[in-house]
């Protein structure tokens, strides 16, 4: 039992970092190459964090909720109270941006290649996009945080 609630922390703690880290270097990948304005620049970075999402967050977002349930059961702790469903509903929450955030990256990053292939500046919906998802990081990313200090402190209180 001891081998397989380690397994699953293991697995917990990785797909945290990698929601955190794949988060923030996204965020700063995409920033740097905006604040470039080369339309080349930005179309070959957000080809990369596109496949990043995918590949990565996308992944730990599936696997986040499974571990998280498999431990908590494990533990013996009521999933839909306290911390625990306050994680829950925080990750419903962060959700609820990044889904868009993965299309607008998708979008800004067609945008972008379009722009080269033409030899043209980047078009206003590609700027607008951009403030857009640049908006849509700070609650997600402040989510996040929280997530990981309930994760960690795991404070006693109850919704019912």
């Amino acid at each position: 039992m001891a081998g397989y609630y380690h397994f699953l922390l293991w697995l917990h703690v990785i797909g945290a970092t990698v929601l955190l880290g794949t988060g923030a270097g996204i965020a700063f990948f995409m920033l740097v190459a905006h604040l470039r304005k080369d339309p080349a620049v930005i179309a070959g970075v957000a080809s990369i964090v596109v496949l990043a999402d995918f590949v990565f967050t996308a992944t730990a977002v599936v696997a986040q909720p499974i571990t998280g349930v498999l431990l908590a059961r494990l533990l013996g702790y009521p999933i839909l109270d306290g911390w625990i469903a306050l994680s829950l509903m925080l990750y419903v929450f962060t959700g609820a941006f990044w889904l868009p955030v993965v299309w607008m990256q998708i979008r800004m990053r067609d945008l972008a290649v379009a722009a080269v292939r033409r030899g043209e500046p980047l078009p206003r919906a590609y700027h607008r996009l951009f403030w857009w998802w640049f908006a849509f990081g700070f609650p997600a990313f402040a989510a996040v945080l929280a997530i990981f200090w309930l994760m960690i402190a795991r404070p006693q209180f109850s919704f019912f």
